[in-house]
């Protein structure tokens, strides 16, 4: 393709782009295809001969696109958002346009003083103390990893890094049983083994129960092994649970462990000063994690990572062969050994553009909208005597359940539920998820998508209730 050609499909692109982000809500909301339906349409060999991008582009809509769950409508649902926004996205064609790997200051200064400066910004907007210091990863998972890593090595003055896990004693993760699954995954990766990762009994709120926390490390200590992190959670996934950072802070200075906070999800809502409660406690934490992909309006991938000791984070993640060597030496930052990944996208550049693009002042509202939005919602769940909510809406999550009087069997009600959140789905007309509470089948409706108003709202609590109460029961 030469560039004048490149040229003209790049217009009917942006204009394609433009429409669809104009007119997606006439597409269903979750892709209502079969399993294999899309694999039977792609030739089974790659082509011998080019194809122009006007037959390329053809098949996107006709195979690709049916297929696709549309994130950014504005009556998605489900788990988290994937939030995007139109300055996001321009920043993210200039970004595949430039095509630079910038794993260290010389690849790519602006890139790496950018990042810099928006970890800075960020810092600031959701009120973290200055000494943190920040880099972009790509999600929560793998900033978690880091913290985790970050912490066996603290534990073992840097012993595993040198000589492996031979000989040491057992190492234990802590976490609730509402922590999101990535920090059990995380313990496998590190090397720990997944039954040294203990699980934590939670309070009627779904935040971790820090008397069992401390009995827990106690055990622990007194049968040989070594507690060396715990991972409180900052709106969990199933609940929007939000853990006691200042009592857990107290442990874990107390017991020596580093205290990570996951905050993927919640953390965007601390540009709001009214909710920055949920951080007290701060003063004690080692790192702290949250997503602008989720909450911020920034297209995936984009998680900010802060770290109280980058020196213990490069200590651990450091390596320097002869070919990296490179200009700049300690003046500059080279993220490259920030994060596990030696390459890494330019994922800064779409922060700066929406964070100008917006101002603080607009994202505030933006996400307030959201929470006021959700708190509505749970006030009239509550108020019909056929359902009940499951958790509390701190946030903009709620969770509840269908109970209608006549069923009484705890295994009916998870099925009459179930079949609320697949006719819905499979309607198109929007798109939910489910979890579990205490052992019973929840609903969740997760508000947070750049373009849900209020009237999105009101018409899946109406599409709720009706398809509730159109389903059969067996009594």
């Amino acid at each position: 393709m030469d560039i004048e050609k490149f040229r003209q499909n790049a217009h009917e692109l942006v204009d394609w782009m433009a429409d669809y982000l104009r007119d997606l809500e006439e597409y269903p909301v979750r892709a209502q295809v079969s399993p294999g339906e899309i694999l039977k349409q792609l030739p089974s060999n790659p082509p011998s001969r080019s194809d122009s991008f006007e037959e390329i582009f053809d098949d996107f809509q006709k195979i690709v696109l049916p297929g696709m769950t549309h994130w950014q409508h504005p009556s998605f649902f489900a788990y988290f958002p994937a939030n995007s926004s139109p300055p996001s996205v321009l920043a993210e064609m200039v970004t595949a346009t430039i095509g630079a790997q910038c794993m260290s200051w010389e690849t790519s200064p602006a890139a790496a003083e950018l990042e810099q400066r928006m970890m800075e910004w960020l810092r600031e907007i959701i009120g973290l103390p200055s000494e943190f210091q920040g880099v972009i990863q790509d999600s929560a998972s793998s900033a978690t990893l880091c913290a985790i890593l970050s912490a066996r090595e603290v534990a073992t003055d840097w012993r595993v890094n040198r000589a492996g896990l031979s000989g040491e004693p057992d190492m234990v993760v802590y976490g609730s049983t509402e922590c999101h699954s990535s920090v059990e995954k995380n313990v496998k990766i590190a090397g720990l083994g997944k039954k040294n990762f203990r699980k934590i009994q939670v309070t009627d709120t779904f935040a971790i129960d820090t008397r069992a926390l401390v009995d827990a490390i106690e055990r622990d200590k007194a049968e040989g092994r070594l507690p060396i992190c715990m991972v409180a959670a900052l709106g969990s996934t199933s609940s929007s649970a939000i853990d006691p950072l200042l009592d857990i802070a107290d442990i874990c200075k107390r017991y020596r462990l580093w205290l990570h906070v996951d905050a993927a999800w919640a953390g965007s809502a601390l540009v709001d000063p009214e909710l920055r409660w949920m951080i007290d406690g701060i003063e004690g934490v080692d790192s702290f994690v949250f997503n602008p992909h989720k909450w911020l309006f920034t297209n995936f991938d984009c998680s900010a990572y802060f770290v109280r000791s980058p020196d213990a984070l490069l200590k651990t993640l450091s390596i320097l062969p002869e070919y990296l060597k490179s200009e700049g030496g300690e003046a500059v930052r080279n993220y490259r050994d920030w994060g596990v990944p030696l390459g890494r996208r330019f994922r800064a550049l779409k922060l700066w553009f929406v964070l100008r693009s917006y101002g603080i002042e607009q994202l505030r509202k933006m996400i307030r909208t959201h929470i006021d939005y959700a708190q509505e919602l749970a006030l009239e769940i509550g108020a019909e005597r056929d359902f009940e909510l499951l958790a509390p809406t701190p946030l903009a999550l709620v969770c509840f359940r269908y109970r209608p009087t006549k069923v009484a069997s705890p295994v009916e009600l998870d099925s009459v539920n179930e079949r609320i959140v697949k006719e819905i789905n499979d309607s198109g007309a929007a798109y939910l998820t489910h979890t579990r509470l205490n052992g019973a089948y929840a609903i969740r409706i997760s508000i947070g998508q750049a373009g849900t108003k209020q009237h999105h709202v009101k018409n899946l609590w109406s599409r709720v209730k009706q398809t509730a109460r159109g389903i059969r029961l067996v009594v």
